[in-house]
C-alpha cells in the first residue's frame, strides 16, 4: 500500500503527531499550494469541464438532492453546490479556496480547517446523510485515523463516498502536469481500491459497493461521453478507468434497534396454502404484524383469508383485497397500510419455507443488512421445485445484475425480500428515477436499494416444491421480461 504519513521529531529525536490544530510540514505544503492555487481555481476548473461534467454524473446518481452534504476538500465548492443539497458544508484546509467558495456560494457554509483536526470535524453541523471525500484521501496523513473520525457525523442512512485516481494512471497525470495540461500539486498518497477498502474496513467502515468510471477525461469531438457510457462500465475495460469511487457505511452506526416486524402475504388463487402461511411462520420477534393481500382469485382465497383471520384471533393478522392488478400493486399497497418497523415479502404458494424468515429477521435486525434478498439457487432443491431451463436463466442473470448493481446478487425473482420501512419510505420518495416498469416489484425494490446504496445481503433458502395450485411464472414471458430488465438496468445504472 502506497501511504505516506508526515510525523515531526520531538528534542529527544523520537517521531511524534502534530498537535491539533497544528499542521505536519506535509499538510503546510499542500495548503500553501492550495492557496497559491486558488486564483487559477476557476480557470482550469472550465478548461477540464468535460472531466468535471463527468464526475458530477455519477456523484449526482449517488447522492440524491435534498441530502444533507458534506464535502471535505471542497475547494472552491462548485461540486457541493452542484449536488443541490439542503445543507452543505465544505471543509478546506486553504483559506483561498474557501474565500472563493464563500463569494460564490451563499447558501452553504463553508470551514477553514484540516479535516484530521478533531476540533474541526467537532464544530460542524452534523450528522450528514453523505460526506463525500473527493481527490482529498491521497492529502490524509492517516487516512485510516480521517475516517475513524467521521463517525460521529454519521447516522443509520450515512454514506461516505470517497472518489480517488487510479493508481494506473498516475504516470499520465504526471506528464500532463509537466506539460501544463493539469495544475501542478504536492505529491499525494496514491491508493488503489483494495487499498481504500482496506483502510476504510480498518476504520471499521464497512464496503456497501465500488465503481470504476470515466475512460476518457476528454470530450474528444462528443466520443468521449460515449466511450464513457457505454464501454467503460464493461469488465476488463473498466479496470483502466481514470475515476475510482468506494461507498461505504458506518457500522458504529448500524445498530437500527427494530422492534417489530410485517409479513405482507401477496395471495391469488392460493385458497390451500392460506391457513398453512400462519402456522408455519415463526414468531421470531415479539411484536408480529400478518397482512393477507388478495388479488382477485377466482378459487375461494379471498373466503379463505376471512376464515383464517377469525380461526387465529391470538395473531394480529389483517387482511384486505388489492385495488389493481399484478404482484407490485398488492405488495405495495399492503406496505402503505404496514406497521412493522421491517416490511418482509413470503409469496402465498409457500415454496420459500416460511420456517426460514427468522433468518432474514437477524440479518436486517442485526445491522447487517438493509435490503434482505432470498436466493433459491445456493442450496440444492427439491425435484420439480424449478425446471432446468429455468435454472440456467436464473444463474446467467445473476451474474448480469450482480455486474449492474455492483453488489452481489444470485436470485433476482425470489419473492422474499426484506426493507425497514424507513428505508421504503425513501425508496418511494425516488421512484420517479426508475418510474413505473415493474408488475412484480422485485425490480422496483432490487434498483431502488441499489439506488440509495443500501448494503444488500442475500440469504439461501431451499427452494421447495408447490403443494397447492399453479406457478403464475412463464419461462418465457418472464425470461424476455429479465432481458428487458438488464437492458433498463444498463441505461438507469451504468450507462449514466
Amino acid at each position: 500500500m502506497a501511504r505516506e504519513r508526515c510525523q515531526q521529531r520531538n528534542p529527544m529525536g523520537m517521531m511524534t503527531k502534530p498537535s491539533p490544530g497544528q499542521l505536519s510540514p506535509r499538510k503546510e505544503t499542500i495548503r500553501a499550494a492550495s492557496d497559491a492555487a486558488a486564483p487559477d481555481r476557476r480557470r482550469w476548473r472550465e478548461r477540464h469541464a468535460f472531466f468535471h461534467e463527468e464526475d458530477l454524473r455519477y456523484l449526482s446518481f449517488l447522492v440524491p438532492p435534498g441530502s444533507r452534504v458534506l464535502e471535505i476538500g471542497c475547494g472552491t465548492g462548485d461540486l457541493l453546490t452542484a449536488l443541490k443539497p439542503s445543507f452543505g458544508v465544505g471543509v478546506d484546509i486553504s483559506s483561498g479556496m474557501i474565500d472563493l467558495a464563500k463569494s460564490a456560494h451563499g447558501g452553504l457554509e463553508f470551514v477553514v480547517g484540516d479535516a484530521e483536526d478533531p476540533a474541526v470535524l467537532a464544530g460542524l453541523s452534523g450528522p450528514f446523510d453523505a460526506i463525500i471525500v473527493v481527490d482529498t484521501i491521497g492529502q490524509m496523513d492517516d487516512v485510516q485515523g480521517f475516517l475513524e473520525s467521521l463517525h460521529s457525523l454519521c447516522h443509520r442512512e450515512t454514506r461516505v463516498i470517497i472518489g480517488y485516481f487510479s493508481h494506473l494512471w498516475l504516470p499520465v497525470l504526471k506528464l500532463a502536469e509537466s506539460t501544463g495540461q493539469r495544475a501542478p500539486l504536492p505529491d499525494v498518497n496514491v491508493l488503489s481500491a483494495a487499498d481504500v477498502k482496506g483502510l476504510a474496513e480498518l476504520a471499521e467502515f464497512e464496503f456497501v459497493k465500488s465503481e470504476y468510471r470515466l475512460l476518457s477525461p476528454a470530450r474528444l469531438l462528443g466520443l468521449g461521453r460515449v466511450i464513457n457510457r457505454f464501454l467503460t462500465p464493461f469488465p476488463v475495460i473498466r479496470n483502466l478507468a481514470l475515476r475510482h469511487y468506494t461507498v461505504c457505511r458506518s457500522l458504529r452506526r448500524a445498530d437500527p434497534d427494530f422492534a417489530s416486524a410485517t409479513v405482507v402475504v401477496p395471495a391469488r388463487n392460493e385458497k390451500g396454502n392460506i391457513e398453512a402461511a400462519i402456522t408455519r411462520i415463526p414468531r421470531f420477534c415479539d411484536d408480529l404484524e400478518i397482512i393477507f393481500v388478495e388479488g382477485h382469485s377466482k378459487d375461494g382465497t379471498w373466503e379463505e383469508i376471512e376464515r383464517v383471520q377469525s380461526a387465529y384471533p391470538q395473531y394480529d393478522i389483517k387482511i384486505m383485497r388489492q385495488p389493481g392488478v399484478g404482484k407490485a400493486d398488492a405488495v405495495f399497497h399492503a406496505f402503505e397500510q404496514a406497521r412493522g418497523d421491517v416490511l418482509i415479502i413470503l409469496d402465498a404458494d409457500l415454496t420459500m419455507p416460511p420456517e426460514q424468515l427468522p433468518k432474514f429477521w437477524k440479518a436486517i435486525a442485526s445491522g447487517r443488512a438493509e435490503f434482505v434478498n432470498g436466493s433459491r439457487l445456493v442450496y440444492p432443491m427439491e425435484n420439480q421445485a424449478m425446471r432446468f431451463l429455468n435454472l440456467i436463466a436464473n444463474k446467467s442473470f445473476s451474474y448480469l445484475f450482480s455486474w449492474l448493481l455492483n453488489q452481489r446478487l444470485t436470485d433476482t425473482l425470489c419473492g422474499t425480500k426484506v426493507i425497514s420501512r424507513a428505508d421504503y419510505a425513501r425508496l418511494k420518495a425516488g421512484r420517479s428515477y426508475f418510474g413505473d416498469f415493474d408488475p412484480f416489484g422485485d425490480f422496483d425494490l432490487i434498483f431502488g436499494a441499489a439506488k440509495l446504496n443500501l448494503k444488500i445481503q442475500e440469504v439461501p433458502v431451499r427452494y421447495a416444491s408447490r403443494s397447492y395450485g399453479e406457478t403464475q411464472i412463464s419461462r418465457f414471458r418472464h425470461g424476455v421480461m429479465l432481458l428487458r430488465m438488464v437492458v433498463f438496468a444498463f441505461f438507469r445504472i451504468k450507462a449514466l
